[in-house]
């Protein structure tokens, strides 16, 4: 009798406790690394920072949880994803616990730096999970993964209220920090919890694609230029998403004047379609490719930002003072309500949720034996992004004095995105037969120019 059928039950069982634990941990995991998109405003308060120091304080963190993805990737692919991702969630705890208990601008700087390795366990669920999915569910299993994302809004929804319940003081006598000391100290008991729920529940025999390969063979696919492009592509829908996670509290807070709950709960809009609607893309780039998907991508948040770049500001032309005794009138004004702000950084959020998952989809295709050292590049030139950007903005803004230069600097960056993925398509296009004309998701060869 054949035992096929029970190894593929046991195999499908073992992926889908991969792919469960994996997005519970690394959503926890998110929610860690970007903790300072709204701590950073009580953090402000108490410090007497300025926006720049607010803005570096979040950096700092994005910066080590981008920097090492390439190495975890690699890791995970040679050694499992299960015993990496373990390791990662139980030494992250220490520096969570330590942000709850700094008191100076420097112990803040040095523990955030720590803290932020949670965000290499982005790469390494990608390797564990492509490991155990097949080519056909690729795009769906790693977009359900990468909706972990989500994680960016849970500080945003329960940190305002949890610092208002729990007494600056603290409870049970100081030992439970209070204020904005007692996130951090609740992730900290969650990341215990969440690493032996991934060591019991997930297959004790994992898959290392990598185990036996030289360090320099998995380092090879590095040299081509496809993998710098799409990490470009994902500079634009990560590294900017990561960014707008921890600048637009302070968005809302300093341009509409909002409180924090109400400038959290409307960040959340922005960084629930930005990650929830991840298994959507991989879905529409399973069935239509990621080429054609990106297209799109790129294109609805090329008109989202240009809107959001507007400034407000109204134009005065002088007139004779026969016709207005004041020799003045105004003839345009122009300001964007917060409801129309958020609408459009609704469409950003839709874009970016979607463009992640179909960037995700390009690397198994391409790279079907190196997804761990690839897809950890691209997550760390991607992520990187999202380190620059937060400076960049406060940069953009105290030269200007124009808060929507945020969204002129984003349409930039997208435009120089979408018109590599529009040459290299029109390259491609050139070389093969003209029946492929209409065509965007055949594969380019390694020779391909990108």
């Amino acid at each position: 009798m054949s035992t096929k059928p029970t190894e593929k039950m046991s195999d499908r069982k073992g992926r889908t406790s991969v792919l469960v634990f994996s997005t519970i941990g690394f959503t926890l995991m998110f929610a860690v690394w970007l903790m300072f998109g709204v701590l950073g405003i009580p953090i402000r308060k108490e410090l007497g920072l300025t926006d720049v120091q607010l803005s570096w304080l979040a950096a700092i963190a994005i910066l080590n949880g981008s920097f090492w993805r390439l190495l975890f990737g690699i890791l995970a692919d040679r050694y499992g994803g299960r015993i990496v991702f373990t390791l990662l969630v139980l030494a992250t705890i220490i520096p969570s616990y330590m942000v709850s208990q700094a008191d100076t601008y420097t112990e803040l700087m040095a523990w955030a730096f720590f803290v932020g390795m949670a965000g290499n366990a982005f790469s390494i669920g990608i390797s564990w999970n492509s490991a155990w999915y097949p080519r056909e569910q690729k795009g769906f299993a790693l977009g359900v993964f990468g909706a972990g994302n989500v994680g960016a809004s849970v500080t945003k929804l329960i940190g305002p209220t949890l610092i208002a319940m729990v007494p600056a003081a603290g409870l049970a006598g100081g030992w439970i920090p209070g204020g904005w000391r007692f996130v951090p100290f609740m992730y900290c008991v969650l990341l215990g919890i969440t690493a032996i729920a991934i060591w019991v529940f997930t297959p004790k025999q994992d898959i290392k694609p990598g185990a036996d390969r030289p360090m320099l063979e998995m380092l090879k696919p590095l040299k081509y230029i496809r993998v710098w492009r799409f990490s470009l592509y994902y500079v634009v829908v990560f590294g900017a998403y990561v960014a707008l996670s921890v600048w637009l509290p302070k968005y809302y807070v300093d341009v509409y004047g909002l409180e924090l709950k109400h400038a959290a709960l409307l960040t959340a809009l922005f960084i629930f379609p930005a990650s929830l609607l991840r298994p959507l893309g991989g879905y529409l780039s399973d069935k239509f490719g990621a080429r054609r998907i990106m297209y799109w991508v790129f294109g609805a948040m090329l008109a989202a930002c240009l809107f959001l770049s507007f400034p407000s500001a109204k134009i005065v032309i002088d007139v004779p003072t026969s016709v207005d005794p004041g020799g003045q009138r105004e003839a345009f004004a122009f300001s964007m309500s917060v409801t129309w702000f958020t609408i459009w950084v609704f469409i950003v959020g839709v874009c970016m949720g979607v463009g992640k998952a179909a960037v995700y989809k390009y690397i198994p295709e391409y790279f079907p034996k190196d997804v761990g050292a690839v897809g950890g590049l691209v997550g760390m030139l991607g992520a990187l992004g999202g380190f620059f950007l937060p400076p960049l903005f406060a940069w953009f803004y105290e030269l200007t004095l124009i808060p929507q230069s945020t969204f002129f600097l984003m349409f930039l960056v997208t435009a120089v995105s979408f018109g590599w993925l529009h040459i290299t398509v029109m390259s491609l296009l050139q070389k093969a037969s003209p029946a492929l004309e209409n065509q965007l998701d055949f594969h380019d060869t390694a020779s391909d120019p990108a």
